[in-house]
């Protein structure tokens, strides 16, 4: 196995999709032989991003399209998932333990909380009116990751 590898995903902004963004990025991890902790908190992680793309990025609009970029360099597993939504006004502020811009539904605003501790490395970037883009990594220690 080569020591790079990357994959590149677009789809429709629709809360289903969740479920299909997180297989087919443990589909593509597996072949670093992560522990199920490592998989479980990648899994959760795409699983925040994706959903914040789609409640906080297009409203639930369905005509919005959220990108997954996934990466394997060596045993660093890069991911970076994007909407063109909306943005966030305050990245700061968003980014604080319990915040939510939308407490109708019920959500806990732990998203990014959940990201960086989940992720050695946690960037995000958000344009009012254009967009929100998350890059994460994750060293992942296997056996098959030391031998790429």
């Amino acid at each position: 196995m080569s020591g790079h590898n990357f994959m590149k995903l677009s789809f429709a902004a629709k809360s289903e999709n969740e479920s299909f963004a997180r297989v087919a990025v443990a589909a593509f991890v597996s072949q670093l032989d992560p522990t199920m902790e490592q998989l479980d908190e990648i899994k959760t992680v795409v699983s925040e991003a994706v959903t914040n793309c789609i409640i906080h990025g297009y409203d639930n609009r369905p005509d919005g399209i959220v990108s997954l970029e996934m990466e394997i360099d060596g045993d660093t597993v890069s991911l970076t998932i994007s909407d063109q939504g909306r943005g966030i006004e305050d990245l700061d502020l968003a980014r604080q333990p319990l915040f939510t811009s939308r407490p109708e539904l019920e959500r806990s605003g732990m998203g990014f909380t959940i990201m960086e501790n989940f992720m050695d490395e946690f960037e995000a970037a958000s344009v009012p009116g254009g967009g929100t883009k998350l890059v994460m990594k994750k060293r992942i220690e296997s056996k098959k990751a030391l031998f790429n």
